[in-house]
């Protein structure tokens, strides 16, 4: 397993899968081992995916200061290991939380990254508001699935500060296309790979200047893509749109019948908007 010194001292462990251009691959939970990325639906045939695990997630080290699980703390893991690789740029693709690590090294080092893709990002690092009616519209897209009236009620009670223990479990069916056995089995492996510990200090308070941050986006000169799925009650495509307007180069896809993890409801449309991104070829 390949592995790497962080600047203060801590073990990070990475993994590289697939042929073609080094594509490094931030994952999201927040602070949740990489290993659900998988092959990202066959982009393995198209990029050598280039996934980090994240400090005190899958095989990298716990490290010795647990403030250093802080968001922007991380920027210079990042940094490390493209001199790790020998990249003088690299693409570099996001998911979920991930994009706050994405956006604040993207921010902090505009010239060492090539194409940024940020899949169904989260927006803490730039500050952009979702409303409950955001999400509850999206979920309304869900209207006729069996179980929608229940997961909708649960859905309700979360975004009006309701929420019970029980209504994120029962919520679940939300984040994917289709709630089947697959994505059943993705959920429950999900729940034994995120360090909770880590994850409940990477947003904490200094983490993030969302002004700072997108002023610094705006002036990021090279291509963007922000890749939301239809169903997204996390990353609502409206949201999405205005994510994609921060940046001067920036392009915007919303993946028909996906959640969450595009990758998982259509990998092939996943894959086809993605390397053509990464390849450079416009959207039609």
């Amino acid at each position: 397993m390949p592995a790497f010194t962080a600047p203060d001292g801590t073990t990070l462990a990475y993994h590289v899968t697939g042929e073609g251009p080094p594509l490094v691959c931030l994952p999201g939970g927040p602070m949740q081992d990489s290993v659900y990325l998988g092959d990202l639906g066959g982009l393995t045939a198209h990029r050598t995916l280039i996934r980090l695990d994240l400090r005190g997630t899958g095989r990298s080290a716990v490290p010795g200061d647990t403030a250093s699980y802080r968001c922007d703390r991380q920027v210079e893991d990042v940094e490390a290991l493209r001199v790790e690789l020998g990249l003088e740029r690299m693409d570099l693709l996001a998911h979920s939380a991930g994009a706050n690590l994405a956006a604040l090294y993207t921010a902090r080092h505009p010239d060492r990254v090539g194409r940024l893709a940020l899949v169904t990002p989260s927006v803490f690092a730039v500050g952009l508001g979702i409303t409950a009616e955001d999400r509850l519209e999206t979920a309304r897209l869900r209207r006729d699935e069996p179980w929608f009236a229940p997961a909708y009620a649960s859905l309700d009670a979360i975004t009006s500060g309701r929420g019970a223990d029980g209504d994120w479990d029962a919520v679940a069916p939300f984040w994917y296309g289709r709630w089947d056995d697959e994505a059943r089995a993705f959920r429950a492996a999900e729940q034994l790979q995120r360090n909770d510990e880590a994850a409940a200090l990477y947003t904490s308070d200094g983490a993030f200047d969302p002004d700072a941050t997108r002023t610094a986006l705006a002036a990021f000169p090279s291509p963007v893509l922000v890749l939301a799925g239809e169903y997204d009650v996390a990353a609502p495509a409206r949201v999405m749109k205005e994510y994609a307007g921060l940046f001067s180069s920036a392009e915007l896809v919303v993946q028909s019948g996906a959640g969450h993890f595009p990758w998982l409801d259509g990998p092939g449309p996943f894959v086809a908007a993605l390397a053509a991104f990464l390849d450079g070829v416009s959207s039609p």
